[in-house]
């Protein structure tokens, strides 16, 4: 379970004194404004009329700063005269009405509520004021609204016509409001009356056939409104059929599922048959050929097996039919398989990853981070998703086209990836005015949130960028190819930073938007991010945007700036490695290669991974000031980074980009199986005239940082830096260096230590066994050989009761014997560098990484306990599975920091898109308000605010980890022939 400690900041530099922090390459484009403390409010108007009069009870609540004192005014419309008023000082010049606080509730505290009422006299109803100010400040003048989320129906579900349709909603009113009404609405209008008290239902009895959009609409007692996101289901004339998933891949003697229901309560029971109508004969139906349902189940799946023969393969049609009801039809495509059971395994999962119902995608095929949607770790939200997710997908489409020989989904996620996380030339307008002689202005980094914003410092000096130029030349572009690390896929956040150039659209853009979290150095955990638009018009935030959070300059431009992961790019690479390989095998080479050969442009620009953040030379580079820019290829450490980012102005008049790499690397990131590819591989073979060189370079780096980091034990400690604190400060004395990097057990973030996560080890060890595997590389071998008997020692399992436990926190002491500078032969062993396992963990996506390695490394060494250990953790695993796939409950004590609050600098305010406030008051939930219609606030909630002592439990289904249960168990197949 501590795993996730490690997710919830693991992406915490990416942008940290990157993105915002080095922007202007010395160039400016407008003046800052000065920042000024505002107050804030909601008010909240009632009345009760009489004949001749009438009272009003207004609810102020302060969303601003603390107030010692405070006024409201407003403005009536008609013949309105106040007789006297209770609460505060009235008074009324002409239409103008003012309360002023009274003595005792002078005091109003942010986020305080304080009641005012008066009795007028009027002449008939008139009609409500349309504007209030608190101490001159409008209130209910924000993009403040309430939030709401439709519970149901289901995605893709079909009833009949003149059946009930249960529609239910969650709903949350803005701050200092009350939920007025909820209203059910699809695309022909509004269905039915509101409902006013919560749980807000509806039962909708569609009168036509047809395929309908059905959403749910909040308004306030303020008067603000909101929609949820649409849902849609079908309508059928007749009593139908549901069945689903609709489309199923099934081995040689393998069975598959699916669930069949009825769209409409019977009067009766009701018969349901199921057959083969056309297609592969070698598919039959094995289980379910005939189903009963009655007035009380119809609405409860039931299952129909699917069994393929021993031989034969294509796709068969099955048609589920019933008297009165209109048939259903589910196609099956039966493939080859050699390797049996486990093979099947990876059809059985990726049919559930694949189901529509199981919602790991959004619309328009994006995999989410993870099913849920209250998810708290390195995204922020879980139908946010990353860089990450999209390279497992390839990834996964990759392994799908080894079992089934069909390639078009590994090559349509591979377009996919391109379309939505590879920021067009729209999105990066301004490249071609980038100067690789100036590629940024530096800006130290700090430990803790509360040091910034930090100053942009012009003296310091930066060295030039080796690659920029050779890049233009291989591409004849100036634009990156690279993925953007986090995406907010339901646009969530609002700020509608579209793929292809929408810049800060806002609530209303459809479709996924960029976004940035992390900006303020190694102390700043995921609970303490103010997330911000990768393309900062100035609309949301402050004056400035979000800029001068994060840096201190004389004026803040328009700009927009993209984040990229290293490790995520590099998985893209490695996968399509292997997609070239496996289509090779199958003749069908020429079906991938246009998709490989842009991996190979993906890995071209990967490099700005192996540079110091600003192209300073490698090695005993401090302090900032003295250390030299780099002239050339001195300025490379060549292994792969915690991050590259680069960014412009969005004006194109202005004339200014920039482009920064790392000088962190943790070794969790580094992937010699890509690098191998990179080199080796001529379908990937990059275009840089460098490149080659510089990959071949990177992979001997790369082994040799492993070994250098090995602990005695067999454990991989941390990484290096070649910039101590992000400031080029001078690393603490006596810590030995590789390559004149100091040795960081915890690079790049410390809230939790980086490399206290098991996953890691797993992560980056199973690259190390593929590469092993593949070349039989000496070197890999002596550290699987160390790090696997050191595995082994920490891992129980038992295959029969699906009991198992993995490693999950490590301690580190000591560290490496000695410097290492050689560019040939490997590190000397280490006897002053140790690692604990802390606690264990049932973590399914890290147990199924670290099953892969196992499996690679016993494939090519022959390492017998190995095998039948991701055997084993492979069958115990399979003993969790459920409808989405396979998980493990989770207690989330973490999310007691829910409530924690978020730095802003003193003085500083502004709005999130949909209207929560910014300012010293902020916390985590207090900027993510949408947070409260979400089905797991009112649990999570209750446990950060101390209401329960109930830590929450979860069962998760994140996309990467599903992902990697799948391609272990077809590797394993695959490997061993089982």
């Amino acid at each position: 379970m501590k795993r996730r400690l490690r997710w919830r900041t693991r992406r915490r530099s990416l942008t940290a004194a990157g993105a915002t922090l080095t922007l202007f390459g010395g160039m400016v484009a407008a003046v800052a404004a000065p920042a000024q403390a505002a107050a804030g409010c909601t008010v909240v108007y009632k009345t009760n009329h009489w004949g001749d009069g009438f009272s009003a009870g207004i609810d102020i609540t302060n969303t601003g700063d603390d107030l010692s004192g405070w006024e409201l005014t407003y403005t009536y419309g008609g013949a309105q005269r106040l007789v006297g008023g209770w609460n505060g000082q009235w008074s009324q010049t002409g239409q103008r009405v003012s309360v002023k606080n009274a003595a005792w509730n002078a005091k109003l505290a942010s986020g305080a509520t304080v009641n005012v009422g008066a009795q007028f006299a009027s002449s008939g109803a008139g009609a409500a004021p349309n504007a209030f100010y608190l101490n001159g400040k409008r209130c209910n003048d924000r993009a403040a609204k309430p939030t709401v989320a439709l519970n149901g129906p289901s995605a893709g579900a079909t009833y009949s016509v003149g059946a009930a349709v249960p529609l239910t909603a969650v709903a949350a009113a803005a701050p200092g409001a009350t939920v007025s009404k909820v209203e059910f609405y699809s695309q022909d209008g509004l269905l039915a009356t509101a409902d006013t008290t919560a749980p807000y239902t509806l039962t909708w009895t569609p009168k036509r056939a047809g395929t309908y959009s059905v959403y749910a609409k909040v308004t306030d007692s303020t008067g603000a409104t909101a929609e949820s996101a649409p849902v849609g289901v079908t309508v059928t004339k007749e009593p139908s059929i549901v069945v689903g998933p609709t489309t199923l891949t099934v081995a040689q003697k393998g069975k598959v599922a699916y669930g069949v229901k009825l769209s409409k309560a019977p009067t009766g029971t009701v018969t349901v048959t199921t057959a083969r109508t056309s297609g592969n004969a070698a598919l039959s139906v094995s289980g379910g050929r005939t189903l009963t349902f009655t007035p009380e189940n119809w609405s409860t799946p039931q299952n129909v097996e699917i069994s393929a023969a021993a031989t034969g393969t294509g796709k068969g049609a099955f048609t589920t039919t019933a008297p009165g009801y209109a048939p259903a039809k589910v196609t099956v495509t039966q493939v080859d398989d050699a390797a049996g059971v486990y093979e099947q395994r990876f059809l059985d999962q990726y049919n559930k990853i694949k189901d529509p119902a199981n919602g790991y995608f959004s619309p328009e095929g994006i995999p989410y981070h993870s099913v849920e949607t209250f998810m708290v770790e390195a995204p922020d939200h879980g139908h946010e998703t990353t860089s990450e997710a999209y390279s497992y997908l390839i990834w996964l489409e990759a392994v799908y086209g080894k079992v089934t020989q069909n390639w078009e989904p590994f090559n349509d996620a591979w377009e996919l990836m391109e379309k939505y996380m590879i920021p067009t030339h729209a999105d990066q307008p301004t490249n071609s005015f980038y100067q690789p002689d100036k590629p940024a202005t530096y800006a130290a980094e700090h430990p803790d949130p509360s040091s910034y914003p930090t100053q942009l410092d012009g003296s310091v000096p930066v060295g030039r960028d080796p690659i920029a130029g050779e890049l233009r030349s291989a591409y004849g572009t100036d634009d990156i190819y690279g993925m953007h690390w986090l995406q907010d896929v339901d646009n969530v956040y609002g700020y509608g930073n579209t793929p292809g150039g929408g810049c800060e659209e806002g609530p209303s853009a459809d479709g996924p938007s960029y976004i940035n979290t992390y900006q303020r150095g190694s102390g700043e955990s995921v609970f303490e991010t103010i997330p911000q638009p990768t393309c900062d018009a100035f609309k949301y935030g402050g004056p400035n945007g979000y800029l001068d959070l994060f840096t201190k300059d004389a004026s803040y431009a328009k700009q927009w700036k993209f984040t990229n992961a290293p490790d995520a790019d590099a998985r893209a690479v490695q996968a399509a490695y292997w997609a070239d390989v496996w289509a090779k095998e199958q003749n069908k080479g020429g079906e991938v290669a246009a998709t490989v050969a842009k991996a190979g442009k993906l890995g071209d620009y990967l490099r700005y991974a192996f540079f110091d953040k600003y192209f300073k030379k490698i090695g005993d580079c401090y302090p900032a000031s003295s250390c030299p820019g780099g002239t050339g290829k001195d300025s490379a450490h060549y292994l792969l980074s915690w991050y590259y980012a680069w960014g412009g102005a969005l004006d194109s008049s202005a004339g200014w980009a920039w482009r920064i790499g790392d000088g962190a690397s943790h070794f969790g990131y580094q992937n010699p199986m890509a690098a191998y590819a990179l080199v080796n591989a001529p379908a990937l073979e990059p275009k840089g005239a460098t490149a080659k060189t510089d990959w071949s370079t990177s992979l001997t780096r790369q082994l040799q940082l492993y070994k250098w980091l090995q602990s005695a034990e067999g454990g991989i400690a941390g990484g290096v830096t070649n910039s101590w604190d992000g400031s080029y400060s001078t690393p603490p004395s006596g810590l030995p260096k590789f390559f004149g990097m100091a040795y960081d057990w915890q690079p790049v973030y410390h809230d939790p230590p980086s490399n206290q996560w098991f996953g890691f080890q797993a992560w980056s060890m199973q690259r190390v066994a593929e590469y092993y595997y593949v070349t039989g590389d000496a070197d890999a071998k002596t550290i699987l050989d160390k790090w696997v008997a050191w595995v082994l020692d920490n891992t129980t399992v038992n295959a029969s009761t699906g009991e198992y436990q993995i490693p999950s926190t490590l301690k580190w002491e000591g560290q490496p014997d000695a410097d290492w500078s050689s560019t040939s032969g490997m590190p000397p062993a280490n006897t002053r560098l140790h690692v604990t396992v802390v606690d264990h963990t049932q973590d399914v996506g890290v147990t199924a990484s670290l099953a892969r390695a196992l499996s690679y490394y016993a494939a090519k060494s022959g390492h017998a306990q190995a095998k039948q250990t991701a055997k084993d953790l492979l069958d115990a695993l399979w003993q969790h599975q459920d409808a989405k796939g396979v998980s493990v409950p989770e207690a989330k004590a973490d999310y007691k920091r829910v409530a924690d609050p978020v730095y802003v600098p003193p003085g500083w305010t502004g709005t999130m898109p949909n209207g929560d406030p910014i300012d010293s008051n902020s916390t985590f939930m207090s900027i993510r308000s949408f947070y409260k219609s979400d089905p797991d606030y009112e649990r999570v909630w209750a446990y950060a605010t101390g209401a329960s002592s109930t830590v929450p439990v979860f069962n998760y289904h994140r996309f990467w980890a599903q992902a990697d249960v799948a391609m272990a168990m077809a590797d394993y197949g695959g490997l061993f022939n089982e």
